[in-house]
């Protein structure tokens, strides 16, 4: 993950407990130093049982676990030291030594942009696998068509902001008058955009981007927006070349406050004119050898060139994309674990039931409930069963409640990143298809000064260029943090009904004794309390900021990527407590198998319990829990579709 989300990465290892050493007032007999020193031994003694009791992701029992609450901030370290991350970890920056290059495995593979229809796997495709893009036939024309009007504009004496004038507060400054291909005028752009597109290589603030699929997404983002765009043939075709190709530009991960990702963007400019340094298949060398190497030249950008490339919140949408695809993942297995856990708990399913949702109808609430139904269909549940309780812990009863509320703010930001995708948020908007009679608004004064009647050109095309402020990236930056709220919601009963199955009133009497005697993985324990607290810790909103900088002219903040990067950790988060709830929800089927081997379980929890069982087996008796395959590797390796497919509601 979500990378975050993201790519599958090198875990991060949090640091291991220190090695005990000589505590300097070991021999001290006062009150205040001895209690000190037992203290410290104590937190070690139990770090040591912890890591003796735990087996890949087998975390502490339950009761003990209960015991040794009151020093749960002591051993923390020890647990997080043993608990893998999440199935799909963030985006890594800092050291270049870190570097992860992807893996091309979708190379053969040739995704055409429109700038209308891009989704969101097929990004991934891009980013995460290699695979290359290429334009369609409209939106070349639309972008040749859009450029051309560009070239026009000044020739009739309309203002452009951010061509003819500058940038920001520099809006009223004249850089030229009249028509942008007059020799004069011609060698003045190439120099700044030359100029423009070199200075990139300063731009943004460290740490540097780490994951290559992450660049490779801000680029294809940008690629596919790019068609609403006025870029120079060079331009968009080097673009093109840079993803085709394998060359990643190097890209700093700070230095953009969310109104427009410039600073970040700036960089692959850099790269396309042989500025700086770059990847070139995974490794890094200078960007003019990169391109070398590649086959490829430095180009001569043009006109608006260094607008065209970065009035763009490419940054923010790629790792919004990100978060939708981790997240879906996610999701999914959070059903199948509560699926599991419903089974494993002996539940009742009366929360599920046609009456209950029927007296709630939220649409997304009842879909998940139904869900849930479909997958323990058949299982023993719906049978009687005299030692079944009426009512079960209130995390169980609303787990999908809360699953249902995420997928629907999922589903929120899904549609609206995919809109963001396929539309313009680039400054001046640009448009040869329209013309002052397609709306009221465009027969007006104001708008007349900005229409472009056509020219030599603009191969006669006419059209429209106006100030905007479609950079500003709402409602998708709303959405973003409350899906991460909505997440933090399913976190915290995932959390709690692991915890429900150390206590025999949930699971029934004797029940511990059977799982004791089975053996294997447990769930729950302080490793998972830490990432249980860390999801919590990402929901506080960023609270928007203004800047009075600029001449007062860009005062706005939307700090997406401090909200796009909390979403991300999110959903590592919530993938961390899957894991731990995989463990306990497996390990329990196989008690009730014991109480009954007759018992159903349904076909996705039997699916997910006998492909975990594959590469886990129950140990023998007395034998130590050997896992071949964490629960987090599991997770990984199995989408989870392939236990049980997702069908949206309509």
């Amino acid at each position: 993950m979500s990378g975050c989300c993201g790519t599958t990465s090198t875990p991060r290892r949090p640091p291991a407990v220190p090695a005990p050493t000589a505590f300097k007032g070991a021999g001290c007999t006062t009150r205040k130093g001895k209690a000190h020193f037992l203290w410290r031994n104590r937190t070690e003694r139990l770090a040591s049982r912890f890591r003796r009791e735990a087996g890949g992701d087998v975390l502490m029992s339950m009761p003990w676990a209960s015991q040794a609450r009151s020093i749960l901030g002591a051993v923390a370290l020890a647990a997080a030291a043993v608990m893998p991350v999440g199935a799909h970890a963030q985006f890594a920056f800092g050291d270049p030594g870190g570097y992860r290059p992807i893996t091309a495995s979708l190379a053969d593979k040739t995704v055409t942009l429109t700038g209308r229809d891009l989704t969101i796997e097929q990004l991934m495709d891009i980013a995460r696998h290699g695979a290359k893009v290429q334009w369609s036939a409209a939106a070349k024309q639309q972008m040749t068509d859009n450029y051309g009007l560009l070239l026009q504009a000044p020739v009739e004496g309309v203002s452009v902001y951010w061509f003819t004038r500058g940038a920001g507060g520099n809006r009223e400054q004249v850089i030229f008058t009249g028509d942008p291909l007059r020799p004069d005028n011609k060698d003045l752009l190439e120099k700044r955009m030359l100029a423009a597109f070199q200075r990139g290589v300063d731009s943004g603030d460290g740490p540097e981007i780490l994951d290559e699929s992450l660049v490779r997404g801000v680029m294809a983002v940008r690629a596919n927006a790019m068609t609403w765009n006025a870029p120079s043939p060079q331009l968009a075709q080097a673009l093109i070349d840079l993803l085709n190709k394998g060359v990643t530009p190097i890209m700093n991960s700070r230095g953009s406050v969310g109104e427009g990702d410039l600073s970040i963007l700036n960089q692959i400019g850099a790269t396309m004119v042989g500025a700086g340094e770059a990847y070139y298949q995974g490794k890094r060398m200078p960007a003019a050898q990169a391109l070398q190497m590649a086959g490829l030249k430095p180009i001569q950008p043009f006109a608006a060139d260094d607008n065209a490339l970065t009035s763009s919140n490419a940054y923010f949408t790629a790792m919004a994309a990100f978060v939708v695809a981790d997240a879906k993942e996610a999701l999914e297995w959070t059903d199948l674990t509560y699926a599991i856990d419903l089974v494993a708990m002996n539940s009742s399913v009366t929360p599920l039931s046609h009456l209950v949702q029927t007296d709630r109808p939220f649409k997304w609430l009842n879909w998940n409930a139904g869900r849930i139904k479909d997958m323990i269909r058949g299982s023993y549940l719906f049978g009687d069963d005299k030692g079944r309780i009426i009512q079960d812990p209130e995390s169980l009863r609303a787990s999908s409640i809360r699953s249902g509320s995420a997928w629907q703010a999922w589903a929120t930001l899904r549609d609206d990143v995919i809109t963001q995708l396929n539309s313009s948020d680039h400054n001046p908007a640009i448009r040869t298809d329209l013309k002052p009679t397609d709306s009221w608004d465009l027969n007006t004064p104001e708008m007349l000064k900005y229409y472009v009647k056509g020219g030599k050109n603009s191969n006669g095309k006419g059209g429209f260029i106006f100030s905007n402020a479609n950079w500003d990236p709402y409602p998708v930056a709303n959405d973003i943090e409350f899906f991460t709220i909505a997440l933090a919601n399913v976190g915290v009963t995932i959390m709690t009904r692991q915890e429900r199955f150390g206590s025999e009133f949930f699971t029934g009497p004797g029940t511990t004794e059977i799982a004791r005697r089975i053996g294997g993985p447990r769930g729950g324990g302080f490793g998972l309390h830490e990432a249980y607290q860390d999801l919590q810790g990402q929901i506080n909103p960023v609270p928007p900021e203004g800047y009075i900088g600029g001449g007062g002219v860009e005062e706005l903040e939307a700090q997406t990527k401090l909200k796009a990067e909390r979403a991300m950790r999110a959903v590592d988060d919530i993938f961390r407590l899957l894991a731990g709830d995989l463990n306990m929800g497996v390990r329990w089927l196989d008690v009730r198998k014991v109480q009954d081997p007759t018992r159903q379980f349904g076909p996705a929890p039997t699916a997910v319990w006998t492909a975990y069982r594959k590469v886990n087996p129950v140990p023998a008796a007395g034998a130590p829990a050997a896992p071949t395959m964490s629960a987090t590797d599991f997770i990984r390796a199995n989408p989870a579709s392939s236990f049980f497919p997702l069908t949206e509601p309509r």
